[in-house]
């Protein structure tokens, strides 16, 4: 059984050598990250390169993810590293304190306007979560509060305000800087972090547009704010992230199961792409096997319809990256072996198509529906065309044949399809056939009088053409 879930995963330090990343291409490795919140531009560039050598050596078009820091709200230092927080101890936090003068009575943060943000009641939780203070009163711009939880507190944590509402602009000048150098490497997906609205997509997509960038935007749901916006995110982006650590700590764990539900089908709805994030298999880390616990939480969300599942900490920095790869793409095949709601589509029979490849591949799905068919061959400029037909149904291989690849590369994301390298020289209809069969017969992906359903376009060099379907017989 192939699989068709695809597997994101991080780059980092574990898997700096060409050596390991050709492990984990063969592993299964899909997407590649690099998280532009780790290391600098030397960093980046050295690691994308070194990935794009091994995706050759491979023989594999994957795709390369650059994922922006974005406003990540954090303390600033303490003198001594850390302090050690008891429930009931007065704490403050202060903009306007200098970088290194935390202490046992308080801290700076690097949010000047946090002190707007926040009033007498509301909760903030540092460190994803693990220490909680509830605000006092705020005199200025020092928040007084008071510790609820006993806990160590270190240099540079994270704060997040129970139920959203801070008002960091979702681009700073280093995310700005970083999509410059996103589109220089020809990456295939920008990831926005800590994205409110449409508009932050749209100008994510303008800045990478005019730096030269022609890749997928990723909008990542990690506040309160994108879950109450999430139409208008997922109108303005090409994939949308679950990314649940924030996400998590913002709205609260005991319902980040049901939101993690309900963006994957909001997004597969709107024919968008879904990826869901963070701590998959956050023990693998360590651990050469995942836990019970994280296979259920890698099921569940394939079983939901995900078109990825994406890999941190465990490829970056951990002990066993390959096999992470490996065991996610293990339970991946598992779960796909379930019925599930991924394959609705969400259309009514009264609903007008927008445009012309879009009602292609929806008739394409209906006939695979009624017809035995082994595959669908669809030759491709842009993807476009796949991307529609993997919204509906995922069980019966899609092959995207296209000469290009930056788009072998972005199809490598979507849910049950595959990239096909494929030179579109022949335009006599029955050599062209002839080209296809022999390129799929020789890598064994069907076989001798196969029905198959084949799509293209009138026109060569039209993205978004496809314009016409035929139902074939594989010949020799």
């Amino acid at each position: 059984m192939r699989r068709r879930t695809k597997i994101v995963a991080t780059l980092g330090p574990a898997s700096d050598d060409e050596k390991t990343l050709c492990k984990m291409i063969e592993a299964g490795l899909d997407v590649a990250r690099l998280n532009f919140s780790h290391g600098d531009e030397s960093d980046h560039r050295r690691r994308a390169a070194a990935f794009r050598s091994a995706a050759a050596q491979m023989h594999r078009d994957v795709g390369l993810m650059g994922d922006l820091q974005g406003p990540k709200i954090r303390i600033k230092r303490f003198e001594h590293g850390s302090v050690h927080l008891n429930e009931g101890d007065a704490f403050f936090l202060d903009s306007q304190l200098d970088l290194m003068a935390g202490n046992q009575e308080g801290v700076g943060v690097a949010l000047e306007t946090l002190h707007e943000d926040v009033s007498a009641g509301d909760i903030l939780l540092l460190n994803d979560g693990m220490i909680t203070l509830t605000v006092d009163r705020v005199e200025g711009t020092r928040i007084h509060t008071t510790a609820v939880n006993s806990g160590i507190l270190s240099d540079h944590k994270g704060i997040n305000l129970k139920g959203g509402g801070l008002s960091a602009p979702a681009l700073t000048d280093i995310d700005r800087a970083n999509i410059k150098l996103a589109a220089e490497l020809e990456m295939d997906f920008l990831a926005v972090s800590f994205v409110r609205s449409g508009e932050d997509i749209e100008e994510a997509r303008r800045l990478f547009l005019e730096a030269g960038g022609n890749g997928i935007i990723v909008a990542k749901i990690e506040r309160t704010e994108a879950v109450e916006n999430i139409d208008s995110i997922i109108d303005a982006a090409d994939v949308i992230m679950v990314a649940r650590g924030d996400l998590g700590v913002e709205m609260g764990y005991a319902e980040l199961t049901g939101i993690q539900k309900r963006l994957i089908e909001a997004t597969r709805s709107k024919y968008k792409i879904a990826i869901t994030a963070t701590q998959m298999m956050e023990s693998m880390i360590q651990n050469p096997i995942p836990t019970r616990a994280e296979v259920s939480d890698v099921a569940n969300a394939v079983i939901d319809g995900t078109d990825a599942v994406m890999l941190s900490g465990e490829t970056a920095v951990g002990e066993y990256p390959s096999e992470a790869i490996r065991s996610m793409a293990s339970v991946c095949i598992g779960a796909e072996k379930y019925p599930n709601q991924a394959g609705r589509t969400g259309r009514r029979s009264e609903d007008k198509f927008d445009k012309v490849d879009e009602a292609i591949a929806m008739a394409v799905m209906y006939t695979a529906k009624h017809v035995d068919v082994k595959a669908i061959i669809a030759l491709t400029e842009s993807g476009s065309t796949t991307r529609w037909m993997s919204r509906v149904r995922s069980d019966i291989p899609i092959y995207a044949l296209t000469p290009y690849h930056a788009t072998s590369r972005r199809v490598a994301l979507y849910r049950g399809v595959y990239p096909v390298e494929f030179e579109m020289a022949e335009t006599d209809r029955d050599q062209l056939y002839a080209a296809i069969f022999e390129t799929l017969l020789s890598k064994e992906l069907v076989e001798v009088d196969d029905l198959v359903i084949f799509t293209k376009g009138d026109s060569k060099g039209v993205s978004g053409g496809t314009n016409a379907m035929k139902i074939l017989k594989v010949t020799a």
